[in-house]
């Protein structure tokens, strides 16, 4: 086993970082922008937390991902700042309080999408294995990480098969509505139970240790983040 080669990290990222230093960067972005304050340190904290997921989804060639998210959060910032002030009454609490909720997830939801994306489930596994976490939390935690790409994978395939029966939005939008939900229900169902049994034929359920070739460790960017990050959790705390 010592001969095996490892394997390395994606290539289509500018830098390669440590599934460990994904975790504690997801976890610090999504605390600071929903639990800070905006006061103090944390009015330079808050902005280069939003803006900070869409830099690393840029860094691993994400781009079409990081366009859509920066739109988004464009068009939040613009009606926050030009439309929200001229409201009035329920409306404007509403509107006020979805551009508040929107704006402090937005920034954790985007470093879900980039820890996901980028990180494989072996990775995952094997940065778990070496935190000693349990495995009664790494199976079902190596299935949800797996979960939702392959969601995602199933609706554009539904998406697909739709458009080459001519069933699209604009000419019947009743039934683009039926002919993906009920057919994603029922693969949802079907997709847990997939992932579940692959979990296990993966050897995660066996009592021996398993091995794993994928190339873990920290190095000189992760300790940039790391730094910046608790640099970043004694601004929150103070």
């Amino acid at each position: 086993m010592e001969n095996l080669k490892q394997l390395p990290f994606e290539q289509k990222s500018i830098f390669h970082i440590d599934p460990r230093t994904k975790i504690f960067l997801t976890i610090t972005v999504t605390t600071i922008m929903c639990a800070g304050k905006f006061d103090g340190a944390m009015i330079y904290i808050r902005p280069i937390a939003a803006v900070f997921p869409i830099l690393m989804l840029l860094f691993s060639m994400r781009l079409k991902a990081a366009l859509k998210f920066f739109l988004f959060y464009t068009i939040l910032f613009c009606l926050s700042i030009f439309l929200f002030p001229t409201l009035k009454g329920a409306f404007s609490f509403m509107l006020g309080a979805i551009l508040g909720i929107y704006t402090q997830i937005l920034p954790g939801i985007v470093m879900g999408y980039y820890l996901i994306d980028t990180t494989t489930v072996s990775e995952f596994i094997a940065s778990m294995e070496k935190m000693h976490i349990p495995e009664k939390i790494i199976i079902p935690m190596s299935v949800v990480f797996r979960f939702f790409p392959t969601v995602k994978e199933e609706y554009r395939a539904i998406q697909d098969a739709m458009k080459m029966r001519g069933i699209t939005t604009f000419r019947s939008p009743i039934k683009m509505l039926e002919y993906r939900i009920v057919p994603l229900m029922i693969s949802i169902t079907k997709i847990g139970e997939e992932l579940s049994a692959a979990a296990l034929t993966r050897g995660l359920g066996s009592p021996t240790k398993r091995t794993n070739i994928c190339k873990i460790g920290f190095n000189m960017i992760d300790a940039i983040f790391i730094i910046a990050a608790l640099i970043c959790w004694i601004g929150f705390l103070v």
